[in-house]
């Protein structure tokens, strides 16, 4: 056994390039996991760089110095920001709090159809399986009150922070923007001379982390769109609340679309009942998801590395149990890194063969 594992650590890691990545990539992954709280600002501001350096980059082919685009392309952005926040905020703000007020009403009409199943369909079901179901349903009520308590009693500190946030990250990205090259420059001077195989995986990724956020930001925006559109034709209640919901749910690959399935059931169901617009919505938003995965997904990310959905479940649990919310929202990049790593060390190791033979 220790042989074995002899053999394999001098074949993936005698080269020096090798150990460099190795190291990097551990002390990127403690930096994150230790002090990931602390530079949420940075992350958000990378990411919406990433987003905006597209347009700066049009900008610039059109003759347009780097730093005049950026200043267009920040106003621009801000303005949009700006516009939704004010335009969909109360809207949304009312919707919300018009659900959590009859939220209570909503569960007990969904107690009163549990209880009366036993009565409908005797040979499926009893009362002793429905009380337990419904004993389970009030538990995690209750539970999920008390965090929500608990939320509104740190609200304070949250919204200070949310001011913060909202001077920091806009000069983050600015200055990510204006002075890309310069950090880049910056960065690779921290990086020991044997980065061959770190710069092969940066090439690999960059392109795909871009094209990724790119594609996420319009996935969520179509789908949003689309399924507000929808939510509105067949007048169902919070149509832009749930629409919301439904774009945001695609931050987590199918799961988050099994999630937001719920309120949207729940709320059809107290508004129309098992009547023919319940089934009819549902219908709806299964064809609207149905088409996101078969037709916009590949449409948005030709591009990026082809993982099975496995991989894919396996890296949102995995990295987002690691960094919460970041870590599913980049699961998919994170997982292709993964991939990219095994392929840059199988490479070394076809080449170490190559030149033995």
């Amino acid at each position: 056994m220790f042989e074995y594992v002899k053999m394999w650590y001098e074949r993936k890691f005698s080269d020096p390039h090798s150990v460099t990545l190795l190291f990097l990539l551990l002390a990127l992954m403690a930096m994150f996991y230790f002090f990931g709280a602390l530079i949420v600002p940075v992350l958000i501001a990378l990411v919406i760089a990433y987003l905006l350096d597209w347009p700066v980059a049009h900008l610039e082919r059109f003759g347009l110095h780097r730093f005049t685009a950026t200043i267009i392309v920040m106003l621009i952005f801000s303005g949009v920001m700006l516009t939704l926040v004010i335009g969909m905020g109360p809207i949304l703000w009312q919707q919300a709090s018009n659900l959590v007020q009859e939220s209570p009403h909503m569960i007990e009409q969904g107690k009163s159809f549990l209880l009366h199943l036993p009565e409908q369909y005797p040979s499926l079901i009893n009362a002793e399986q429905v009380q337990s179901v419904v004993s389970s349903v009030e538990a995690k009520a209750i539970e999920f009150g008390q965090v929500l308590l608990s939320v509104s009693l740190t609200s304070l500190k949250d919204v200070v922070a949310w001011l913060i946030y909202l001077i920091l990250v806009p000069l983050l990205v600015f200055f990510m923007l204006k002075d890309k090259l310069e950090l880049i420059s910056s960065a690779e001077k921290l990086v020991p001379k044997q980065r061959r195989l770190i710069l092969q995986v940066w090439h690999e990724m960059n392109q795909q982390i871009m094209n990724y956020i790119r594609g996420k930001v319009f996935e969520i925006l179509i789908v949003g769109l689309v399924s507000f559109i929808a939510f509105t034709i067949f007048d169902l209640r919070y149509a832009a609340l749930l629409g919301v919901l439904v774009g945001l749910s695609v931050l987590i690959p199918f799961v988050g679309a099994a999630l937001v399935t719920i309120p949207v059931a729940a709320v059809a169901l107290f508004q129309f009942g098992l009547e023919t617009q319940f089934w009819t919505i549902l219908i709806i938003y299964g064809i609207i998801q149905a088409l996101d995965g078969n037709v916009l997904v590949p449409l948005l990310f030709s591009e990026a590395v082809d993982l099975n959905p496995v991989f894919i479940i396996v890296a949102v649990l995995f990295f987002g149990g690691l960094w919460g919310f970041w870590g599913v929202f980049f699961a998919i990049p994170l997982a292709s890194l993964v991939k990219a790593l095994l392929n840059a060390w199988s490479t070394k190791q076809e080449e170490q063969l190559i030149e033995h033979s």
